[in-house]
């Protein structure tokens, strides 16, 4: 592939922060593909960290919810056309009312949840979608969600942008420390975006791929290029605990407090309280993110509609 287009190289810019020349150069190497293109830039130490640009956002809300007393919780994520349509206050008590309906029903999957009578109504969660869409006058989608059990506590980001849930494992119950406690660690969720819980969970595939990219990089530094390959492979080895602080959320740096892990934090409070905590399960939405978003050309369609 010869040439790459100007909005190709914008995406990737803005996906990687890698100047232009240098974004160019990877999808002329990669044959437009962004993803190979973004794998070369990480070889090559240029980006730091890789994004998908196909995750653009769409408009909806996140919301994530429990009940009164910590046990059952739902993160739940729907869609709406425009921000606009997504402040109306009667979308905003839908979703609410959505979330508390999946917490009380349980459905089996969206197909389920759209024939289960909502709560705080009179008519099925579909029939009451279809309502409010003849007031809004959008198209509006539940497109995902998650129900969970245990000691629960949400947070919910922006107005909705992230919803994030963890579900904690101790015997002290939902003290208030215990739950405040909760709440940093879903904050951090929040924040942080952590794939993994703990390193156990990271697939073998990964750190293979992360360890192609290490010796890349090691291949590209004129200092470690020239060190047996066995020494790279331990070095590499060691660059994996770095790996791990970043992906896993109970080794990331606490938001909070940056001298001690989550897992440290929790340890700390685990001491006041009497009782161990650890983080079981955590769940994170951010609304949007994998629905690609169509780009609308208003002028070209209006001078389409004047030809026809």
């Amino acid at each position: 592939m010869g040439k790459v287009s100007v909005q190709e190289i914008k995406e990737l810019m803005k996906s990687t922060g890698v100047g232009m020349m240098d974004c160019k150069k990877a999808l002329v190497e990669a044959d437009g593909d962004v993803e190979k293109a973004i794998l070369l830039l990480r070889e090559k130490g240029l980006a730091t960290q890789a994004k998908k640009s196909s995750r653009v956002a769409a408009e909806g809300i996140v919301m994530a919810l429990t009940n009164d007393d910590h046990t059952v919780g739902a993160v739940v994520e729907v869609n709406v056309e425009t921000d606009f349509a997504a402040g109306n206050e009667e979308f905003k008590q839908f979703v609410t009312n959505v979330a508390k309906t999946i917490i009380e029903t349980n459905p089996a999957d969206i197909d389920a949840l759209n024939a289960t009578k909502i709560v705080g109504g009179d008519k099925t969660v579909d029939e009451t979608l279809q309502e409010l869409f003849l007031k809004i006058r959008e198209n509006m989608k539940i497109r995902r969600f998650e129900r969970l059990e245990g000691l629960l506590i949400p947070y919910v980001h922006g107005g909705g942008k992230i919803g994030a849930m963890v579900n904690l494992d101790t015997k002290a119950g939902a003290t208030p420390a215990v739950l405040e406690a909760g709440l940093d660690c879903a904050l951090q969720v929040a924040a942080m975006n952590p794939p993994y819980l703990k390193r156990e969970d990271v697939p073998a595939s990964a750190l293979e791929e992360e360890k192609k990219i290490m010796l890349a990089q090691m291949a590209e530094d004129p200092k470690m290029a020239n060190k047996p390959e066995q020494v790279r492979v331990k070095i590499v080895e060691g660059k994996l605990g770095k790996y791990y602080e970043e992906n896993c959320l109970l080794e990331q740096d606490f938001v909070k407090e940056n001298k001690m892990t989550i897992t440290e934090y929790l340890n700390s409070v685990a001491k006041e309280v009497g009782s161990s905590i650890t983080i079981s399960q955590f769940v994170r939405f951010e609304r949007g993110e994998g629905i690609e978003k169509k780009n609308e050309d208003f002028a070209a369609e209006v001078a389409a509609q004047m030809k026809g």
